[in-house]
C-alpha cells in the first residue's frame, strides 16, 4: 500500500539528522511540504538540499532552538507563511540525558523538560486548534520505551518522556471528536545521531558497523533498527491508512520492552 501525503503540510523537529532526517525523507517522498526544524543551520541545509534531489513536495529549512519559546512562535509563523497551515506535527527533538538521581540538578532537569516536554506542549498549542478547526490533523511523538518502564538511571529522559506520553493521550481525546488523531513512537536501540555519537565517545576500535552489530546481538531482533523502519511507522500514522488509530503509544524497539 503506498501512503500520500499530498497538500499536506508536516513540521517535524530535530529533522537534519537521524530519525527525522528519516522522517522528513519518507514524508516528502509521499508528496508533503516539509518544514525542518533543528538548531544548527548547517547540517539542515545538508538535510533539506540531500532531500530536495527526490521527487516530492516543498521543503524548507528553519533554524530553530525549540527549548526558546519565541523562537517556536516566530518559527511556526514563517512556516504558515511559506507552506501553509501545519497539518501534520511530529515533536522529535531531544537526547538521551541520564545520571544518578542525587547527582541531576534543577538545571538538567529544567533543560531536559524544556526540550523534549515544553517544547512538544507549546508547538502543539500552535498547530491544534487550526487542525481542529479544520477538521483534520496528525500529531506524532518520539519518545522511548524507557517513559513506560523507566529503569533505574534513566531520569530526566524517562521521566520527561512519560510526560510526553501523558501529553499524547490528553491530546488524542480532545482532537479525537474532530480529526486529529495524536500517537507516539516509543523508540528503543535505532541506528541514529545518538549512538554515533556514543561509538565517537566510546574509543571503540571497531568499525561503526561492527559496533552497531554488537549493539544488536543483544537484542530479541538481533539487530537495532534502522531509522527508515521507524520512518515508515510514522508515515503510516500520519496518512489516511491510520484514520481510526489515535491515543497510542506504540513500541519501535524490535521487541526489547517488557510491556506493551
Amino acid at each position: 500500500m503506498e501512503y500520500r501525503l499530498d497538500d499536506r503540510t508536516a513540521l517535524i523537529t530535530g529533522s537534519s539528522l537521524g530519525l527525522g532526517r528519516a522522517m522528513a525523507t519518507a514524508f516528502h517522498a509521499a508528496g508533503a511540504n516539509v518544514a525542518l526544524l533543528a538548531r544548527r543551520p548547517g547540517p539542515l541545509e545538508e538535510a533539506k538540499a540531500a532531500i530536495e534531489t527526490q521527487d516530492g513536495g516543498q521543503v524548507r529549512a528553519y533554524p530553530c532552538d525549540v527549548t526558546d519559546r519565541r523562537q517556536i512562535e516566530d518559527t511556526h509563523a514563517r512556516v504558515v507563511a511559506d507552506l501553509g497551515d501545519v497539518d501534520i506535527l511530529v515533536n522529535n527533538a531531544g537526547q538521551s540525558q541520564t545520571g544518578v538521581f542525587e547527582d541531576i540538578t534543577d538545571e538538567v532537569w529544567q533543560a531536559d523538560l524544556d526540550l523534549k516536554l515544553f517544547a512538544a506542549i507549546r508547538l502543539s498549542r500552535l498547530v491544534f486548534p487550526g487542525m481542529k478547526e479544520r477538521g483534520w490533523g496528525r500529531i506524532v511523538n518520539i519518545l522511548n520505551t524507557a517513559a513506560k518502564a523507566p529503569p533505574p538511571r534513566s531520569a530526566p529522559t524517562s521521566v520527561s518522556r512519560a510526560a510526553g506520553m501523558a501529553l499524547t493521550k490528553v491530546l488524542s481525546g480532545e482532537g479525537a471528536p474532530h480529526n486529529v488523531l495524536v500517537n507516539a513512537l516509543m523508540i528503543g536501540s535505532i541506528k541514529s545521531d545518538q549512538i554515533r555519537r556514543g561509538y565517537e565517545a566510546s574509543g571503540s576500535e571497531l568499525s561503526f558497523e561492527a559496533y552497531v552489530a554488537r549493539a544488536g546481538a543483544r537484542l530479541p531482533m538481533g539487530r537495532v533498527g534502522e531509522a527508515e523502519e521507524c520512518a515508515s511507522v510514522a508515515l503510516f500514522l500520519v496518512s489516511e491508512a491510520a484514520s481510526y488509530l489515535t491515543g497510542c503509544a506504540i513500541n519501535m524497539d524490535g521487541g526489547v520492552s517488557r510491556v506493551v
